[in-house]
């Protein structure tokens, strides 16, 4: 799952003067610093931060609206079948929505 819009990774590049940004594979982000001719990963740190500031990508918010609503229609289902199994589907579904939420350790 991304975690990063590009957006705002680019916003924070042109605002500090790194160029040439590019994704070297999901979430890793390299850019050339002000002055370099070598390019360096966006460091970890300046990527929290703009997450924190950002909050969630819509990539994010299209996972947790989907868990919410496959929630609610199991839920209905369970209900209106009189089993379990819809409830069951719907939290293995959460379960691994959540787990992909949480922002890797670099």
């Amino acid at each position: 799952m991304k975690h990063y819009c590009d957006g705002w990774i680019q916003e924070w590049c042109d605002n500090n003067g790194w160029t040439d940004l590019f994704m070297e594979r999901r979430n890793f982000y390299w850019a050339f610093p002000p002055g370099a001719v070598i390019p360096e990963p966006i460091p970890t740190k300046t990527l929290r931060a703009i997450k924190a500031e950002k909050g969630l990508c819509p990539e994010e918010k299209v996972w947790i609206i989907s868990a919410t609503a496959l929630a609610l229609v199991a839920a209905a289902l369970s209900y209106i079948l009189r089993c379990p199994m819809p409830i069951v589907f719907a939290f293995a579904f959460a379960a691994i929505t959540v787990a992909q939420l949480e922002v890797e350790e670099i």
